[in-house]
């Protein structure tokens, strides 16, 4: 019997890998990328040792030609298509009085609108199947707030307010949308970026009740859930993945 189909952005490394590699076990795969690197080839060599048949998509999400790549394999998958999980995303840190507004436009257009357009995509087949999954990925921060990532934290709050949008709009036609809240998660990247990263995981850990840093695998177990059969009752929601940093 063929797999069902799942459409995972920015899956070249971090939690959109993570998370790729834990829908291998019960789906095909439609994978993008940003670049055509070595992180993507060993994301790609993982997901099919575990089954999936898969398809890479490289290019930046705001770029129409890779849009219409992604619309093409949308159309192609579209009787078998299942869920998207739109994970792709940037976060500079600017400080607001340096934020220029073309700036923050991009950041909208990254952290927004490109999740919106992923949404459009599979819209159409889902309806026509009468069932699927569209998850999303935000961060705690559109809850707590920090310096440097206004255009960031505006982006990601809006993208909460469109999963609750959808939710309401897609439940007629059995398709669940909901968003799961990345806390402080840790990836490779950070060891290059974060500067004194021993005093940064100290200071972290003492907002947190659970004392251990979040690993992109926490955020991966959520999506698998919302992904699943037993969370067809659950949508419009934002579930929180932050070892108990913020709780409201």
């Amino acid at each position: 019997m063929a797999r069902p189909v799942a459409i995972v952005t920015g899956a070249g490394s971090g939690i959109g890998a993570a998370i790729a590699v834990r829908l291998a076990d019960r789906y095909d795969l439609i994978l993008t990328h940003l670049h055509d690197d070595p992180d993507l080839h060993n994301v790609l060599a993982t997901v099919e040792q575990r089954g999936a048949a898969t398809v890479a998509i490289t290019g930046d999400l705001t770029d129409p030609m890779t849009m219409d790549t992604l619309a093409h394999e949308v159309e192609h998958a579209a009787e078998r298509l299942k869920v998207l999980v739109s994970n792709a995303g940037a976060y500079p840190r600017i400080p607001w009085t340096s934020l220029d507004l073309d700036t923050f436009r991009e950041q909208i257009e990254v952290n927004l609108v490109t999740h919106a357009a992923c949404a459009q995509l599979v819209t159409p087949s889902l309806t026509t199947r009468g069932h699927g999954r569209i998850i999303t990925v935000s961060s705690v921060l559109t809850q707590l707030g920090r310096v440097d990532l206004a255009a960031y934290i505006a982006a990601k709050s809006g993208l909460e307010g469109l999963v609750r949008a959808l939710a309401r709009e897609l439940g007629p036609h059995g398709i669940t949308v909901n968003c799961v809240r990345a806390g402080s998660i840790e990836v490779p990247a950070e060891h290059a970026v974060v500067p004194d990263h021993d005093a940064m995981i100290t200071r972290q850990l003492d907002r947190q009740c659970v004392k251990r840093r979040g690993h992109p695998d926490d955020i991966a177990a959520a999506v698998d859930f919302l992904a699943s059969r037993d969370a067809g009752f659950i949508t419009g929601q934002c579930l929180t993945i932050d070892g108990g940093w913020c709780m409201t």
